[in-house]
């Protein structure tokens, strides 16, 4: 049995609570097909609760289920880059993707980094992912002055 799109206007977008960890832990398993509940537990730690100004964890909630999650923060001048609004993750239940929670999320996480004073939003996302590509751009997003760049330490 399917379960039936939340409708946009019953869906909210607040600060993630630690008891909505183990739904935000299923969205990404179900996802990454890999279990990290200590990593959940570490990142409410650092952007939870509404505790910092400049870090944002939120969840998307609708009939008092969590159907989606977003995390970031404001940095200042890594990089070089002025003062700009990150987006670490943003997770949508598979089955209810099509109804509009991703770009609810995305829309709350902005409105908080302009509150900061935030005029650019910025993510990174691996190349082969063409899901949460197409996502971002279909949100405007387009490609960054900044290349990434690594090094395998073995």
């Amino acid at each position: 049995m399917t379960r039936p799109q939340p409708a946009a206007a019953a869906l909210r977008v607040r600060t993630a609570q630690a008891a909505d960890l183990d739904a935000v832990a299923a969205i990404d398993l179900a996802i990454t097909r890999l279990p990290k509940p200590d990593y959940w537990a570490q990142i409410h730690r650092r952007y939870g609760g509404g505790r910092r100004q400049q870090r944002f964890f939120l969840v998307a909630e609708s009939a008092g289920r969590i159907e989606g999650f977003v995390i970031g923060e404001v940095r200042d001048w890594e990089f070089g880059s002025p003062r700009c609004g990150w987006v670490f993750a943003i997770s949508v239940r598979p089955e209810t993707r099509l109804a509009g929670i991703g770009s609810r999320l995305l829309e709350a996480i902005c409105a908080g980094f302009r509150r900061q004073g935030v005029t650019k939003v910025r993510t990174l996302l691996a190349r082969d992912n063409s899901l949460i590509l197409s996502f971002f751009r279909s949100q405007g997003m387009m490609a960054a002055p900044f290349i990434p760049l690594e090094l395998d330490l073995h």
